[in-house]
């Protein structure tokens, strides 16, 4: 397992308003992303664990999803997580003309807002597949694109048993974006065993800041 991906290192060389990959420790601090979700077996089992624990997290919606299961992204907002954009349909970026690319986000920020009343959210491309006009897109809008630096691979999934020696080998740093996945038991039984390792070891677990918004949304608003 290679936590730590070439593509997210290079990534991380860009603007941090631009592209999110690590974020400042301010201390011991992580900072945990989910994707794929709401997913209606796991994500509440996710909720009652980081609750446990007194973690927070970014939960990085698909929007179709988000409409699906309303109760669920309300209650993740209430509990004091952050959700992002994750597209409408879950596509591969790369396989979609620009203004498509662009009618998935839109779509799914207008979804989202019906929840925490934000215009705009932070947006984590499906898969981590980024096409450059896009890029170029969220450079002229000075918006964020939010990456990680800690891959979990809980998407492989592997047995808890087999995947927690191969995280706690290469465990993840303080100021690190952690990368999972709210859509299946293997993770929520690996975070059930790391988040009390993580608090033991100091750490405070903690959602991404939302993005700031522009002079323009402020003033409309």
């Amino acid at each position: 397992m290679r936590p730590r991906s070439r593509k997210s290192r290079i990534l991380g060389l860009l603007p941090s308003w631009l592209v999110t990959t690590r974020l400042p420790a301010r201390g011991r601090r992580l900072f945990l992303t989910f994707d794929d979700g709401p997913d209606p077996e796991h994500t509440p089992r996710v909720l009652d664990l980081l609750g446990q624990h007194g973690a927070k997290a970014s939960f990085f919606l698909v929007g179709d999803q988000a409409v699906r299961h309303p109760g669920i992204v309300r209650r993740i907002v209430a509990e004091g997580h952050a959700i992002g954009n994750h597209s409408w349909s879950h596509p591969l970026m790369t396989s979609l003309p620009l203004s498509e690319q662009l009618h998935e986000i839109d779509r799914t920020d207008e979804a989202l807002a019906a929840f925490d009343g934000r215009k705009r959210h932070l947006f984590r491309p499906p898969s981590g597949a980024l096409p450059f006009k896009l890029l170029l897109h969220f450079a002229r809008e000075r918006r964020t694109l939010a990456y990680w630096s800690y891959d979990s691979h809980d998407y492989a999934r592997l047995p808890a048993q087999a995947l927690l020696p191969k995280i706690r080998s290469r465990p993840p740093r303080a100021g690190d974006v952690v990368l999972m996945h709210d859509d299946n038991r293997e993770t929520t039984e690996v975070l059930a065993r790391l988040l009390p390792e993580w608090t033991r070891q100091g750490y405070v677990v903690q959602a991404m800041p939302a993005p700031v918004p522009r002079r323009a949304e402020v003033e409309g608003a």
